[in-house]
């Protein structure tokens, strides 16, 4: 039998091929390593359906890829961010759902053949079609991630999810917005099928050859689908009612794009699309030589989670402590976060040996020569600081000498070692595993050098850092603490501690504040507080319930009991502290306004003495550091949402009986002359 040769049409977005009556649409963006959808994009796939609705002798159609670890990775955001402020966002969402449908509507079969990253519009296409198969690639990851940027999947994920594999299931894909792996998207049902790459295509031929799967008409739902707990950011909840609604497809596109268009205006959505792009800015940097081998001075939590986090990402790592008992015990801590990776299918087994393998422990002071960066992760005591630099300065010759200190001055270490230009801040946050910002602290005389190097490093690590100047507490401890010690001196004065943790939870922070105190733990948060004292006076003075609990050894959960009592995973009130709280109360007052704008008086602070260079750089240090609310856009955008001059009268009025909220000269600059932190 003779075929006809291949017919390939060029536009400017896709490709369209046709080779023995299957045409296949193949996504290859110009001049970039990604496929997305913009306007442009719409007009080309719309443009290719017109003549593959004309053309009769078609048997299937086959949607793929060109590049080479992502399908589509959605609607370009840069478009819905401006769509959304300008009124525009409802005719593009309304285009793409008009020309999805007629990826629907074809009378022949349609298969997406998946490989790479798949997300939010990217799926949708795919959703669109009768099969969608994919490579077991670990490039292909899927998933709809809209509601992790406040808004809901709205060219039908919403809708034709559930009739794929449930309502259900297809709630608990969009409303965690995580993207899966081939594997887990099959068991899910997100896909159909998996092949190795070179045969992804030959499997899509072949599913052109089956029937069409017939389409499943909504299910009235038995029992409604619980709505997700109500935050800032209202997407989970709209897309829940939209899938519990059931209603026929045009009825519930159409609510799709009514709450896609209500969220996309709200300050909630817009701060989470600027938050997506400003991971992205602070991701990138000048590239310098990779850094192969490493040394940490100090095995305790954060040391070994620090050795083990290196050594997951290629680093040889020197594992260093004065005895064996606290390598052995760091040790422990490492094989125990490898365990947890395995079993979460982050790493491999076989990854996790290896990574295992670059860790050497030692209690020797070993030379470092060979060593191309020294990170000191010993006790919060000045003292004992100073001595290991004294010493690292002789045995590391070339390395950069850093100290993950969290409030103690990286000046002063810089001096102490001789080598000040060489001494630098890698301020990790515990848990080293989970929190992905690094604090890069530089000191008086660090080298341009030696910042840029260490900011390099942090990228090559996985982390992402945020450049700050030394000062006492650095950025994010010195903006946290006088909100967590004003928690405490609200629950010494009388207020219920679930009362004060529950009105912080439901604000968007992901813990209270003395929760999380307990977390930290009690002795720690009085070192950092009495740090924080010496240098900012009464705002950072730790109350004295904090003494008696660190005296009664109530160190939080560590010790089992803090402000609440631990057992296990449970926690209840701990009544052992009524006998050093006060008999007067202050249940009347605004708990969040009080405690945020404290965090925002102190951020201002830290940009008007120029710890930071931005007000940019104070409020993603704080989302990353604290996990300030995402969708307040972090302490200085929510004042500007808030309105600075009504900040700035809130604070007055709370300084008339505590003077520590008496606003920054910053701040009432700001309310004076009508400006904002955001212009």
């Amino acid at each position: 039998m003779i075929f006809p040769m291949p017919a390939t049409t060029t536009a400017s977005m896709i490709q369209r091929k046709i080779d023995n009556g299957i045409c296949t649409l193949t996504f290859d963006r110009p001049e970039s390593g990604a496929n997305i959808f913009d306007v442009a994009t719409m007009r080309d796939l719309a443009a290719h359906l017109d003549e593959i609705e004309k053309d009769n002798s078609l048997r299937g159609l086959i949607i793929t890829s060109a590049k080479k670890s992502i399908f589509i990775a959605g609607a370009d955001l840069k478009t819905l961010l401006k769509q959304a402020q300008s009124g525009e966002l409802r005719a593009f969402i309304a285009e793409g759902q008009r020309t999805f449908n007629r990826i629907t509507a074809l009378k022949i079969p349609t298969v997406a053949a998946i490989h790479g990253a798949t997300a939010g519009g990217g799926y949708e296409v795919a959703l669109a079609c009768d099969w969608r198969v994919a490579t077991d690639d670990p490039a292909t990851k899927i998933g709809l991630p809209e509601t992790t940027l406040g808004l809901v999947p709205a060219w039908g994920g919403t809708t034709r999810l559930p009739l794929l594999i449930g309502a259900e299931k297809a709630a608990e894909v969009i409303t965690k917005g995580k993207l899966y792996s081939a594997k887990e998207a099959l068991a899910l049902g997100l896909v159909d099928e998996l092949a190795p790459r070179d045969q992804l295509v030959d499997l899509a031929r072949t599913k052109i050859q089956s029937s069409k799967p017939k389409r499943t008409a909504p299910a009235k739902i038995d029992k409604e689908i619980p709505a997700p707990r109500s935050t800032g950011n209202e997407a989970p909840r709209r897309a829940i009612a939209i899938i519990n609604k059931a209603a026929p497809i045009d009825e519930s596109l159409g609510m799709e794009l009514d709450a896609i268009v209500d969220l996309g205006e709200t300050e909630a959505t817009q701060n989470l699309i600027r938050n997506f792009f400003l991971a992205d800015k602070y991701k990138k940097g000048a590239p310098a030589d990779k850094i192969v081998h490493a040394a940490v001075i100090g095995a305790g939590v954060m040391g070994s989670g620090i050795a083990q986090w290196l050594s997951a990402r290629g680093v040889t790592v020197i594992l260093r402590d004065v005895s064996r008992e606290f390598v052995d015990r760091g040790l422990a801590n490492i094989d125990k976060t490898y365990a947890d990776a395995v079993k979460r299918s982050i790493m491999t087994e076989e990854k996790a040996k290896e990574g295992r393998a670059r860790i050497i422990c030692t209690t020797a002071h070993v030379e470092l020569r060979d060593v191309q960066i020294v990170i000191e992760a010993a006790s919060e005591k000045i003292d004992i600081k100073k001595e290991i630099f004294r010493e690292l300065a002789a045995n590391a010759p070339k390395a950069i000498l850093a100290t993950n200190t969290s409030a103690l001055s990286i000046s002063e270490l810089g001096e102490e070692s001789g080598w000040p230009e060489r001494v630098v801040g890698l301020h990790f946050f515990n848990p080293v595993s989970r929190m992905k910002l690094i604090e890069v602290v530089v000191g008086e005389k660090t080298s341009d050098e030696t910042r840029d190097r260490s900011l390099a490093f942090a990228r090559q690590i996985g982390k992402t850092p945020v450049l700050v100047r030394d000062k006492p507490g650095f950025l994010v401890n010195r903006v946290l603490f006088p909100y967590l010690l004003d928690a405490a001196e609200l629950f010494e004065s009388g207020v219920d501690a679930g009362k004060i943790d529950n009105a912080l939870l439901s604000w968007g922070m992901p813990m209270g504040p003395l929760r999380l105190i307990d977390e930290i733990g009690v002795d720690v948060t009085v070192d950092i507080a009495s740090t924080l004292e010496r240098a900012f006076g009464k705002r950072d003075r730790a109350p004295e319930i904090l003494k008696q609990m660190l005296s009664a050894k109530l160190l939080g959960r560590k010790s089992g009991a803090g402000f609440y009592k631990y057992q296990g995973k449970s926690q209840s009130p701990n009544d052992a502290l009524a006998q050093w709280r006060k008999s007067r109360a202050k249940e009347d007052v605004d708990l969040t306004n009080r405690l945020a704008l404290l965090m925002v008086n102190e951020a201002a602070r830290c940009v008007e003495e120029g710890v930071v260079d931005s007000a940019q750089d104070a409020d993603y240090g704080m989302h990353l550091g604290t996990g300030f609310p995402a969708f307040r856009g972090g302490p200085l955008r929510f004042a500007d949402h808030f309105g600075i001059k009504r900040v700035v009268e809130e604070l007055e009025k709370l300084a008339k009986t505590d003077e520590k909220f008496a606003p920054c000269e910053l701040l009432k600059t700001h309310a004076k002359n009508g400006t904002k932190f955001y212009e």
